[in-house]
């Protein structure tokens, strides 16, 4: 049997501090956040084909559309509700999708247009 740690207490002790001071930070910050969010390389796929399927008809190959259609490339990483709200309820010539479209779908965009597009 492995002999305890002394420190052990004072290191969790020290964890909850680092905690504490990089969670305000992160918070202060969600682009931070949203630029670090990994997300599974399946729902990138699959938003992606989402895309091609629902959204590349107004908003370009590659997000990269005509003028008169939101620059998702540009589109604010920290402003998912914004995303979601939009696709979901539709917002000024953009019809809304909540009927066509799943929250997973949905979720499945946001990450293909957090993630950009890799494809060559």
């Amino acid at each position: 049997m492995l002999p305890k740690r002394k420190h052990s207490r004072a290191f969790r002790g020290g964890t909850a501090v680092l905690a504490a001071a990089v969670l305000p930070l992160l918070l202060a910050n969600p682009l931070a956040l949203a630029q670090n969010a990994s997300f599974p390389p399946d729902q990138v796929k699959r938003g992606a084909a989402l895309y091609r399927t629902n959204c590349e008809s107004c908003h370009g190959v590659k997000m990269v559309g005509p003028e008169w259609a939101i620059d998702l490339q540009k589109f604010p990483k920290d402003q998912q509700a914004r995303f979601i709200d939009s696709v979901t309820n539709g917002v000024r010539n953009m019809p809304p999708w909540g009927d066509v479209l799943k929250s997973d779908d949905i979720e499945a965009l946001w990450a293909y247009v957090v993630t950009g597009d890799k494809r060559e």
